[in-house]
């Protein structure tokens, strides 16, 4: 089979943060591709950058102290870090890339209709039917029943797998090209984990969206990803196709994840 061509290619990519008079290094010369249509896993350890990585990538660093952020960062050729600001918006808002936050409560807005929420994200390069039918197709392909209801209201009055869907929905409402997912699934029960999972992986395939995971969960790796890249400190220590990972991992860093990951689930399926 033919490779489809690179999407998104991040050569050298530094994130240096000032804590105080020290200098992290979060992210310390990664090199990372993503090709139109694949779906890749960034696993690591709480603390290894992965989720820096996704926000240096797409701009969405959190308001700290940064040394230096440097890199050749390329979205179809595009240079990411030289994008003025309405260029990068605009990217955002029509077929560019996207991102969902773990921390669902966190993101959305508690004093604003759900409907609307979801309205401000939409793509102004599609002109199809009206925003609010717009609105209560994405609700539908997300999987959540009753739209023109759910719509309606307001973050808390949502279970905490209804408002993960919803913020599929505001991100998958630009029509991204590449959809980054962080954690996506972390505050939810095992059943909920597994149905949102299987939400954003039909999305991945019916859409041909290029999808990047960002877990320390191998299990959701071995379900849904083409590809692996594995971090620790800052640093990419691996990277492999998902089977070649799992059958013969060539880092001990590696092989350790997935023996912790293969225990848990085996707990969780004795509980």
């Amino acid at each position: 089979m033919t490779a489809q061509p690179i999407l998104l290619d991040v050569r050298d990519l530094k994130v240096h943060l000032r804590v105080g008079p020290v200098l992290v290094k979060a992210i310390d010369g990664v090199d990372f591709q993503v090709r139109h249509g694949e779906c890749v896993g960034i696993v690591g350890e709480s603390g290894s950058g992965k989720s820096t990585m996704a926000r240096a990538v797409t701009r969405l660093m959190p308001n700290v102290a940064i040394g230096e952020l440097s890199g050749d960062l390329k979205f179809e050729g595009r240079d990411i870090l030289a994008m003025p600001d309405r260029e990068l918006r605009s990217l955002r808002r029509g077929r560019g890339f996207s991102m969902i936050f773990q921390d669902p409560l966190g993101y959305l807005n508690p004093t604003q209709r759900i409907g609307r929420q979801i309205e401000e994200a939409l793509s102004r390069d599609d002109a199809a039917g009206s925003d609010k039918a717009r609105v209560h197709a994405l609700l539908d392909e997300v999987g959540l029943p009753d739209p023109v209801n759910l719509a309606r209201r307001y973050p808390h009055e949502l279970s905490g797998g209804q408002r993960q869907r919803v913020m599929i929905a505001i991100a998958l409402a630009s029509g991204p090209q590449l959809l980054f997912a962080d954690e996506p699934t972390t505050a939810l029960d095992a059943t909920v984990q597994l149905q949102v999972l299987q939400t954003l992986y039909r999305l991945h395939r019916e859409r041909n969206m290029a999808m990047a995971i960002i877990t320390h969960d191998l299990g959701v790796v071995a379900e849904l990803c083409d590809r692996v890249y594995v971090m620790r400190g800052g640093k990419v220590i691996e990277t492999a196709d998902t089977v070649s990972l799992f059958e013969a991992p060539r880092h001990d860093y590696s092989r350790r994840l997935i023996e912790l990951s293969a225990r848990h689930h085996n707990q969780e399926a004795r509980a």
